[in-house]
């Protein structure tokens, strides 16, 4: 008796190594092939961006996508052969989850419509990665966009996770040339003309130094009359992303050339009134 129950245990045993052995085997194939996988992945989008002359925005979306749905394909082929190390009828398994899914597909309609509007997202080409947008109440760099999530990651350093579902309009400030728009006070009692010449100049001086400005910069003329200043509009054409940082070169350059022409521009003055 105890030389058979000797036997199944060894045999036991026997069975449990060859598992352990046969799921080190597809937890190190699953690794390696993901690793060449996203290897293989990332040269062919390098590639094909040079030849047919892709934007890196373009190529980083359609990048990531790749990866994801890779990732996707690879997790359900690793759980398969789990399922089959173990001697469950893989066949039964897809069909007893087509039955579990069509009972929950109605629970799932809100991955159903991130999946379909992240699909015409990536096909409309509504958005790319690296682009300025403003989308679900959020401003920021779109950093990643998947089949169910897009990733901003807004000016102060916050990334956020917006369902597809949620984004029903796109505002891309990355198409086309951006504007810098720099509005400037003067004291009423300086002479408009001189000043708006002055800042002419400097809006000359500029387009020639700096080479992210695309056209302009130009004096539209006086804006707005405030309440203690005559408000003059500045505007400049630049490259994608590069708008702030001319509308703060402008502002740089309107502050010194109005200190060498004596061109005041106002600031709330506080007075002190001594009570008796």
């Amino acid at each position: 008796m105890d030389f058979i129950e000797n036997i199944e245990w060894s045999v036991l045993m026997t069975n449990a190594g060859i598992i352990i052995l046969k799921l080190l085997g597809i937890i190190i194939a699953f690794l390696i092939v993901k690793a060449i996988g996203n290897k293989v992945i990332r040269k062919m989008f390098n590639r094909l961006q040079e030849r047919e002359n892709i934007s890196n925005g373009r190529a980083l979306t359609l990048h990531s996508l790749t990866l994801n749905i890779f990732s996707y394909v690879l997790i359900f082929i690793f759980i398969v052969m789990i399922f089959q190390v173990f001697n469950y009828n893989v066949s039964a398994l897809i069909a007893g989850a087509g039955v579990v899914g069509l009972a929950i597909g109605f629970g799932a309609q809100g991955l159903v419509s991130d999946v379909v509007t992240g699909f015409f997202l990536l096909l409309e080409k509504q958005i790319d990665v690296e682009d300025y947008v403003t989308v679900a109440g959020f401003d920021g760099i779109v950093e990643q966009v998947g089949l169910r999530t897009t990733q901003i990651r807004g000016f102060d350093g916050t990334l956020h996770y917006v369902p597809n579902r949620e984004i029903t309009n796109v505002s891309n400030h990355s198409r086309g040339n951006m504007r810098a728009l720099v509005d400037i006070g003067i004291s009423y009692d300086d002479d408009i003309d001189k000043a708006i010449s002055v800042l002419q100049d400097v809006c000359d001086k500029l387009s020639t130094e700096d080479e992210n400005i695309v056209e302009g910069p130009n004096v539209l003329g006086v804006q707005a009359l405030g309440s203690s200043d005559v408000v003059i509009r500045v505007l400049a054409k630049t490259k994608n992303m590069e708008q702030w940082a001319v509308e703060r070169n402008l502002r740089k350059a309107i502050k010194e050339a109005f200190d060498a022409n004596e061109i005041e521009i106002p600031y709330p003055h506080q007075v002190n009134v001594e009570k008796k």
